[in-house]
C-alpha cells in the first residue's frame, strides 16, 4: 500500500471521521483500498455535494478502486490493445455509477457491488457501437477509406471504379482492397425478415435459416450476473433464497424454521426478488 500522510483532510464534525490524505490513491493494493474504500464512503455520506472535501472523497475513491475496472476489462483483453482502452475508460463510467449509488447500509462489500456496474457499461458499449461482424481495426479504417475512394472514382468516371482504380487510389494492394469490400458487409446487419432472393409473396425469410435460442446458454449469462447480486445480500436474505429455490421448502416452512410467520416470509421473499431484478436490469 501506498504510504499515507498523518496530515488530516478537513476539520470534521464533533464524532466524524477525518479523512487522511493519500498522496497517490491509484497505488493503493486491492487489499488496503477495500479497507480505506469504507472510511472514505463513510465520510462521503456526511460530506455536501459539490464541496472541496466531497470532491476529494470522491476523487480518491475512484482512484483507489481502478484496479476493478482492470480486473474487469481484462475478460476482454483478446480485443487488442487499441480497443483495451476504450474498454478501460467506459469500465471508468461503470465505476463512478457505482461510487454514487452505494451505500454502506447494503452492508456489502464495494467491489461485489461494483462489478456488476463496470462490466454492464462495458457490454452496453460493445452493445452500441461495435460493428454487426467484429473486423480488424486496420479493415474498418480501410472502409472508411474506401467508402470516400469509390464516391471520388465514381464522380470522375461516371461508373463504379476497378479494384485496379481504387488500389492506386488508395495506395493499397488490390487484395487488401478486396478484404476491405468484404469486410464492410459485416459494418451492417439485415433484418430477420429480410426475404432470400427478392420480394415474392411466400418467399424464405433468413429467420427460417437460423437455429432457435439455447435457453441453457441463456441461464448461464443470467446465473452469472446473479452472483455478485446474490453475494451482495445479507446472510438471511441468501440464506431464505436457498431454502425456497434450492431446497424447495414452502414459505410456510421457511418461517417455521426460522422462528416468523409465512406472511414475513413472503414480504422478505418480495423485497429481495425485487432487488435482484431491479439489479439485473442495471446491466442490460
Amino acid at each position: 500500500m501506498t504510504s499515507m500522510s498523518t496530515k488530516a483532510r478537513g476539520t470534521g464534525a464533533a464524532g466524524t471521521s477525518v479523512l487522511p490524505e493519500v498522496p497517490d490513491p491509484s497505488q493503493v493494493a486491492p487489499k488496503d483500498a477495500r479497507q480505506l474504500s469504507r472510511l472514505f464512503f463513510e465520510r462521503l455520506a456526511t460530506l455536501e455535494e459539490g464541496t472541496a472535501e466531497h470532491q476529494y472523497a470522491r476523487g480518491t475513491l475512484i482512484e483507489m478502486n481502478m484496479s476493478l475496472v482492470r480486473y474487469a476489462a481484462g475478460r476482454f483483453r483478446s480485443r487488442g490493445p487499441e480497443e483495451m482502452e476504450d474498454i478501460v475508460q467506459v469500465g471508468m463510467i461503470g465505476l463512478i455509477k457505482a461510487i454514487d449509488r452505494f451505500e454502506l447500509s447494503r452492508e456489502a462489500e464495494f467491489t461485489s457491488f461494483a462489478i456488476p456496474y463496470i462490466v454492464g457499461e462495458i457490454k452496453r458499449f460493445f452493445r452500441d457501437t461495435t460493428w454487426a461482424v467484429h473486423v480488424p481495426r486496420r479493415l474498418q479504417e480501410a472502409r472508411v477509406q474506401l467508402a470516400k475512394a469509390t464516391e471520388e472514382l465514381q464522380s470522375r468516371l461516371g461508373r463504379l471504379p476497378t479494384d485496379r482504380e481504387l488500389s492506386e487510389l488508395m495506395s493499397l494492394p488490390e487484395d487488401e482492397v478486396r478484404e476491405a469490400r468484404l469486410a464492410a458487409n459485416g459494418y451492417n446487419s439485415s433484418s430477420l425478415d429480410a426475404t432470400i432472393g427478392g420480394s415474392t409473396d411466400g418467399e424464405a425469410v433468413l429467420q427460417d435459416f437460423i437455429g432457435t435460442e439455447d435457453a441453457a446458454l441463456e441461464l448461464v449469462e443470467d446465473f452469472h450476473s446473479l452472483a455478485p447480486l446474490i453475494a451482495a445480500l445479507d446472510e438471511r436474505d441468501r440464506q431464505i433464497l436457498h431454502m425456497r429455490f434450492v431446497e424447495e421448502l414452502t414459505q410456510a416452512q421457511i418461517g417455521e424454521h426460522l422462528g416468523v410467520s409465512q406472511m414475513h416470509v413472503s414480504r422478505l421473499l418480495t423485497r429481495t426478488l425485487a432487488r435482484l431484478r431491479e439489479g439485473l436490469l442495471t446491466l442490460q
